[in-house]
């Protein structure tokens, strides 16, 4: 199990690496557009690039928090669905989520990187400022990849998997719980 132990560890890692690339894209947007308003109140124009700039920075923002919410287990679950049924189909719907989560991300990955491959276009925020389509397009594989990495973590991705009462005891004591399965 070394190996499991050192996936979990890498998936802890890159999730705090995604919520310090989410937290900074949107201070650099917060900036810009602080900016732009700043320009606005002093000069009276307006600058055309600050909102076409800022914008740049949505697909990052919006992609890779997907992954900070996948495991933190924060994701769209059916709890009550889950809650009505048997024990023993509770498991084999759990798997199947994981499988369909997996299958979405390798979807990520595979059509993302032809994506990615073939961004030519520029995106032309003023004349002088011209961002490559290709850094926006990587978030799309970076998230499957990402959100597959994660899957090493199995039934603690899911809501109703966790112990409502025992995670909150546990987050209070500052404990990360244990997978007692």
């Amino acid at each position: 199990m070394p190996l499991l132990t050192a996936a979990k560890r890498a998936s802890y890692w890159v999730n705090q690496a995604a919520i310090v690339v989410c937290i900074a894209c949107v201070v650099a947007m917060l900036a810009i557009s602080f900016v732009g308003f700043l320009y606005t109140v002093f000069t009276g124009g307006a600058l055309s690039w600050t909102y076409s700039l800022a914008r740049v920075f949505l697909p990052w923002i919006g992609l890779i928090s997907v992954t900070i919410a996948f495991y933190a287990g924060e994701h769209v679950a059916m709890t009550i669905l889950v809650k009505l049924l048997p024990a023993a189909l509770v498991r084999i719907v759990a798997i199947a989520c994981l499988a369909v989560i997996a299958v979405f991300a390798l979807m990520l990955i595979w059509y993302g990187w032809d994506f990615f491959i073939n961004a030519r276009q520029t995106y032309m925020v003023s004349d002088q400022i011209q961002i490559p389509q290709y850094y926006t397009a990587v978030s799309v594989p970076l998230t499957g990849a990402i959100t597959l990495l994660h899957l090493v973590n199995g039934f603690d991705l899911l809501e109703h998997y966790v112990s409502t009462e025992a995670h909150l005891i546990e987050e209070v004591l500052g404990e990360r719980p244990e997978d007692d399965r």
